[in-house]
């Protein structure tokens, strides 16, 4: 099962914990699994509330009032790792915790200029924010997702009051916790993505992006704490199979998205995918340099990177540089071009692309074992060709042309009926 949040309007711990509940964890349930952890005194409470007439559910976490006049207490990395691993949750839940929790503990660190065992979380190490972790990591359990997707994140904007003073919003925490993610500012003057909701959502999904195709069976609206004029401040959550696990050959899996393919009566033999292309225009850079650039996008995600030679403006040579990708991988591959070329602007657009459905296959050579890539579109020509990989590296290892190495490749595939291209 896969889950995907729509964070429009943010996302926090207790928005998390509402559309998990919205979506049929039972409550009591929760609770139960919550009483595993070493952690007392605070009350899980539910709702039905409306968010700018949007029907949602609140959940929130009180601290009773004994435990409310000792909040000044902070908590370190020990305490936190000390109450995860003495509480009797499951390993695997107890595994994420702790993960979760040093990341958040690592970005309060690098934001203060401290170290991890020094740092000490204020409101954010508190009962409510242990709650809200694992109450996520429980819910989801309970749902059975085993990946997890999001929208772009909105942030918000304006100030928010901490222990720290007036601080910008988004909090440097969540900054932080955030590289490398997509994120947006509307102007609504509010703290919309909170740390505990950035160190979730960040530690927790797959990709950024559009919807998933999915076959929604739960949807679930958790609603934030304050209410917005003309925008419902809500996160909503939909829960399903993930297309891949369903035996219709309609669909075909991009990356982290899926995609539907436009015939099913061709579908068999070919998948047709939305993907991000990235282009610029290079006329000053050293040559050398563009084998590394490639090299490293295709490290980040870069499903092809390639050259092409053209005439610019005023009869200048030049190189465009061209980037295929998923979605997910845009922002990621953009700050790569940018900071790894002259380029001083790129140009990006959603594209469309028809593949042949593949599948790898073994031979044995006199060399070694190589993997031939196959295809095939329906009942029509069957085509395959060695890996460059394989053969480069059986080349090296014995000292021979790496020719010889593609054609005993080539010929053992032969042998077996299936042309090579």
């Amino acid at each position: 099962m896969i889950a995907y949040f729509n964070c429009t309007s943010g996302i926090s711990g207790d928005m998390v914990l509402g559309a998990l509940v919205d979506a049929g964890v039972p409550l009591e349930k929760l609770k139960k699994e919550l009483s595993k952890l070493p952690v007392r005194g605070y009350e899980l409470k539910a709702k039905k509330v409306k968010r700018a007439g949007v029907r949602a559910t609140k959940v929130d976490v009180v601290i009773k009032s004994e435990v409310r006049s000792q909040r000044s207490e902070v908590r370190r990395w020990k305490d936190i790792e000390k109450i995860i691993t003495t509480s009797k949750l499951s390993a695997g839940i107890k595994q994420k915790g702790l993960l979760i929790f040093k990341r958040l503990f690592e970005a309060e660190a690098r934001v203060h200029g401290e170290r991890i065992q020094d740092v000490h979380l204020h409101e954010l190490g508190a009962v409510d924010c242990i709650v809200d972790i694992f109450g996520c990591l429980i819910g989801l359990d309970i749902l059975g997702v085993d990946e997890v997707y999001s929208s772009p994140l909105n942030l918000g904007s304006g100030t928010i009051k901490t222990e720290h003073g007036i601080l910008p919003v988004p909090a440097p925490a969540t900054v932080e916790l955030l590289k490398g993610k997509p994120v947006y500012s509307s102007d609504v003057l509010f703290e919309l993505t909170t740390p505990t909701g950035a160190v979730l959502i960040s530690s927790l999904a797959k990709g950024f992006g559009r919807i998933p195709q999915m076959n929604i069976s739960k949807t679930g609206t958790g609603a934030g704490g304050k209410e917005f004029k003309g925008q419902p401040n809500v996160l909503t959550m939909m829960v399903g199979k993930n297309v891949k696990n369903l035996p219709s050959p309609l669909f075909a899996k991009e990356g982290n998205i899926m995609s539907p393919s436009l015939k099913k009566g061709d579908a068999g033999g070919f998948s047709d995918e939305n993907i991000t292309v990235i282009e610029t225009n290079i006329d000053d850079m050293n040559p050398q340099v563009y084998e590394y650039v490639m090299e490293r996008l295709f490290k980040a995600g870069a499903l092809d990177v390639f050259l092409t030679q053209i005439i610019m403006k005023k009869g200048r040579p030049g190189i465009k540089l061209s980037v295929l990708c998923n979605e997910s991988d845009k922002e990621q591959l953009i700050d790569i071009v940018l900071n790894e070329t002259t380029s001083i602007g790129v140009r990006f657009y959603r594209a469309d692309r028809r593949v042949l459905k593949r599948e790898i296959r073994s031979v044995k050579t006199k060399f070694g074992t190589v993997n031939i890539k196959i295809s095939q579109l329906g009942n029509k020509k069957q085509k395959a060709s060695v890996e460059y990989e394989d053969c480069r590296k059986i080349a090296k290892k014995f000292n021979l042309p790496l020719l010889e190495v593609i054609n005993e490749g080539t010929k053992e595939q032969r042998s077996k009926g299936t042309k090579l291209r």
